[in-house]
């Protein structure tokens, strides 16, 4: 399978080029994604037989501030490529998230639920789902979330650096989600593109999140036990630690469909986590 993946320095798009390294993958000097149409062109042209969009906007925070931005990188590019590979007949693959939904509840969240972000991040992420879905192509929106490796920064790594450095974290316990491995949104990725080239009507929305479910305050516990380091964890509500955009309380998902559909099954994100660790150990 010829893959044409946009990304290559992200946790995702590193942990696609482990496992499929004759892959074209395209950074931003090659294709940037503030410039849709010319995302649209590198399409139209490429000899791949699928496409994954592995590449977004996710300074949370700071798309309060560059609501643009973030709307061109995960709304309009994402829009513009899937109409491409739709005139071009190639499935299109996008990796959004669970931030278009409010939090609201403690049901996980399934893909036909209703919608309702509570920030920019979120806004524009659903802007390049609508758009992907109106390109009216093959394609699959895989919705995941709290995404960590051994790659670029995220929680587990924030958390080994500020655990070596504490002796006690006030971490929030509100907000419940999955923990998701980059790795296996890689090989679940991979796995769609195959299903989606051998059946085009697997085509949809789908959720993929690691088990089981957890606090990010007992997530940070898990880090410290398996890291070794004594670092005391403080459960705190969200607001004792505001941020610029508010956070989803409820991230979790409901991921029966993907596995219904095509045999991907949730991973246990504690097996991924000491993948992660034994990495990090390693010179």
């Amino acid at each position: 399978m010829r893959l044409l993946i946009f990304g290559k320095t992200g946790q995702l798009a590193q942990e696609l080029a482990r496992i499929a390294p004759g892959a074209t993958f395209l950074d931003r000097a090659a294709a940037d994604l503030t410039d849709p149409d010319r995302c649209a062109a590198i399409v139209r042209d490429t000899p791949a037989e699928a496409i994954i969009n592995a590449a977004a906007y996710t300074a949370v925070d700071r798309a309060e501030a560059e609501p643009e931005a973030a709307a061109a990188i995960n709304g309009r590019a994402p829009a513009a490529m899937a109409r491409a590979a739709a005139g071009r007949g190639l499935p299109f693959l996008h990796v959004s998230t669970d931030y278009v939904f409010d939090g609201s509840g403690r049901a996980p969240w399934k893909p036909g639920d209703r919608t309702a972000p509570l920030g920019a991040y979120g806004r524009s992420k659903l802007a390049g789902e609508m758009g992907i879905r109106l390109a009216a192509g093959t394609h699959a929106i895989l919705r995941t979330s709290w995404v960590f490796s051994r790659h670029g920064t995220n929680f587990v790594k924030t958390m080994l650096r500020l655990g070596a450095e504490r002796d006690a974290l006030n971490v929030v316990a509100d907000q419940i989600g999955g923990p998701t491995p980059a790795a296996d949104i890689a090989a679940a990725l991979l796995a769609m593109a195959e299903g989606l080239l051998r059946d085009p009507g697997r085509a949809g929305t789908y959720h993929f999140s690691g088990t089981p479910d957890v606090s990010w305050a007992d997530f940070a516990r898990e880090i410290f036990a398996r890291a070794g380091l004594a670092c005391a964890v403080t459960d705190i509500p969200s607001s004792a630690y505001p941020t610029p955009a508010p956070r989803p309380l409820n991230s979790r998902l409901d991921c029966s469909d993907i596995s219904t559909t095509f045999g991907i099954d949730r991973p246990d994100w504690r097996q991924g986590l000491a993948q992660v660790l034994e990495e990090l150990r390693q010179p």
